[in-house]
């Protein structure tokens, strides 16, 4: 498929600037690919949907607060340092982008935080706004860390044009992050509140857990008409063999077995085995998917609406057919449902 057969016109009052009040109180779309219905609900209502013996793939990851601000050396020009991922953790490197990147040159020094503790040089030139850092902190790694963990702030995507605020830290994570490592949330999965996923436990439906740190690489800009010739950034994965026991035993059972967010059907879509069902895994995937696609492990999904021309639109294309997307977007734009990270979701059957 072609890059142009992704386009569409969003409404810029659509893009949502804050979440729903309540988590599970966002809007659901939900789409019957068997009957071409499409229904217009609350996510809390998801819990029709399932049963017993059902299985959630939930993604784990914990965004951290990756966007820095800092002055550099004897200019005091104020630059952006987006942390993108730990190279070295004896050395302290770490890959960035960095804003505005014309002024930041190989040995240039920049301070962070009023008292300036935190110092970091750049050694290195990655891409047109990548460096390599190289922090200098006087203290132990932890201690280090937890420098970064205060200085830094939740890395709201540049679409957001507000400023930062107290509740983003909370909201733009999914209450069971519990590993560290991403740049982005995986937003699907903000949707659940803790009493949701009470009342689906409760119903008999199975959680099983992966791990994808979301990176900037999912939200990078396709460039190419081609779509075969567009290469994802690599992101780290992890399934364990308590989630792959969840999955194949669900799979035998022919039971529902949803991927909430593009990044969870990754995750397991980048570990299936040559008997087509789900292996571990534990290192990187650079996996793109776009139509024509046979998924092998999830028969249903949770996602939000996405922006024109995105990889993310593309998978949610290929899972649901490229016109029923459409068409749903289209009654999307209509009913005023919100796009993007703090958007509404669909659950797609």
């Amino acid at each position: 498929m072609k890059l142009s057969q992704f386009d569409f016109e969003l409404p810029e009052e659509l893009l949502a600037e804050y979440p729903a009040e309540h988590r599970d109180e966002s809007r659901l779309m939900v789409l019957h690919r068997d009957t071409g219905k499409i229904e217009h609900r609350q996510f809390k209502d998801i819990i029709e949907y399932f049963d017993e013996d059902d299985v959630m793939i939930l993604n784990n990851t914990k965004v951290f607060p990756a966007r820095l601000f800092g002055n550099k050396e004897k200019t005091g020009a104020r630059i952006e340092v987006f942390l993108l991922r730990e190279l070295n953790e004896e050395q302290r490197l770490w890959d960035v982008l960095v804003d505005p990147a014309r002024k930041i040159r190989i040995g240039n020094k920049l301070y962070f935080g009023d008292d300036e503790t935190l110092v970091a040089e750049v050694i290195d030139n990655t891409t047109s706004r990548g460096r390599t850092l190289r922090f200098l902190y006087d203290g132990p790694y932890e201690a280090f860390r937890k420098k970064l963990t205060e200085l830094g702030e939740t890395p709201l995507p540049k679409y957001i044009k507000r400023e930062v605020e107290a509740e983003d830290e909370e909201r733009y994570q999914t209450i069971f992050a519990k590993n560290e490592g991403a740049v982005a949330a995986p937003t699907a999965g903000m949707h659940f509140s803790k009493h949701l996923l009470k009342r689906l436990e409760i119903k008999g439906v199975d959680f099983a857990e992966v791990t994808l740190h979301v990176g900037l690489g999912t939200f990078n800009n396709v460039e190419v008409e081609d779509l075969s010739k567009h290469k994802m950034d690599s992101e780290e994965v992890k399934i364990g063999p308590k989630t792959v026991g969840q999955i194949n035993n669900a799979l035998k059972k022919k039971r529902r077995i949803c991927a909430v967010g593009t990044t969870a059907m990754r995750a397991v879509e980048s570990a299936v085995s040559t008997s087509n069902d789900l292996n571990e895994i534990d290192g990187w995937t650079n996996k793109f998917i776009f139509p024509p696609h046979d998924f092998s492990i999830a028969n249903c999904m949770i996602t939000n609406f996405h922006t024109p021309k995105s990889t993310l639109l593309m998978m949610a294309a290929a899972f649901a057919g490229h016109d029923f997307i459409f068409e749903a977007y289209k009654e999307a734009i209509k009913e005023g449902y919100k796009f993007y990270s703090y958007g509404d979701a669909m659950l797609i059957l």
